[in-house]
């Protein structure tokens, strides 16, 4: 692999100059279609619906961020003074980054199918269909919690936002879940509204399958 290119895969903006900010992108893509092909070939059967939610699941920041630090990836960044002061080299957003670019710097310097056999291999463990996630464990918590009272009868849960706190560029919400009922009521705090009602959906399914 060309050092130069590789060098650049592994330098974070905060560097300056020549960065990994376009190999990024296109490593993005070049993840993408690997993980697709290789979803479409070991489930014949699936849906377009699961294949998308699988492809979701395995090429996004935390799974990402994990095969980095598999790979010790961490250790090679190039990073500011600023990010190597607030331990960039762990967080998940630069880490992820970084393998997509790495990625892209495969296919750039020896072509697809390296890129391939590269992609493949560190994800290694994680396409075999016995291991991949059920589709029903895919859906969100809203969508499996409604799915679970309609088949049983009851109405769909109510959400409602309680508060937010926190300044502007770091607020948190608050929100409820209310089974009428069934008399659950459940509460989720996180960093935006959705996530939020997703996490009280999550407890209240959690509730309902005691």
């Amino acid at each position: 692999m060309g050092n130069d290119t590789f060098v650049r895969a592994i330098t974070h903006r905060s560097v300056g100059g020549k960065n990994n900010e376009r190999l990024e992108f296109l490593g993005d893509s070049v993840l993408g279609i690997v993980i697709t092909s290789k979803l479409y070939e070991v489930l014949p059967k699936a849906s377009e619906g699961y294949l998308s939610r699988l492809r979701a699941s395995l090429v996004n920041e935390g799974t990402l961020a994990e095969i980095a630090k598999e790979m010790s990836l961490g250790d090679f960044l190039r990073l500011g003074p600023g990010e190597l002061r607030s331990g960039g080299f762990r967080r998940n957003s630069i880490l992820s980054d970084a393998l997509e670019a790495v990625i892209a710097s495969v296919y750039l310097e020896k072509g697809m199918e390296a890129a391939q056999d590269f992609v493949l291999a560190i994800f290694e463990g994680r396409l075999s269909p016995e291991i991949l996630p059920s589709e029903h464990a895919l859906k969100d918590p809203k969508s499996r919690l409604q799915e679970v009272l309609q088949s049983r009868g009851h109405d769909i849960p109510k959400y409602k936002l309680l508060h937010v706190r926190g300044e502007a560029h770091k607020q948190m919400f608050t929100a409820s879940c209310h089974i009428e009922s069934l008399s659950i009521l459940t509460e989720g705090t996180e960093r935006s509204r959705r996530k939020a009602e997703q996490s009280a959906a999550e407890v209240a399914y959690q509730q309902l399958m005691k």
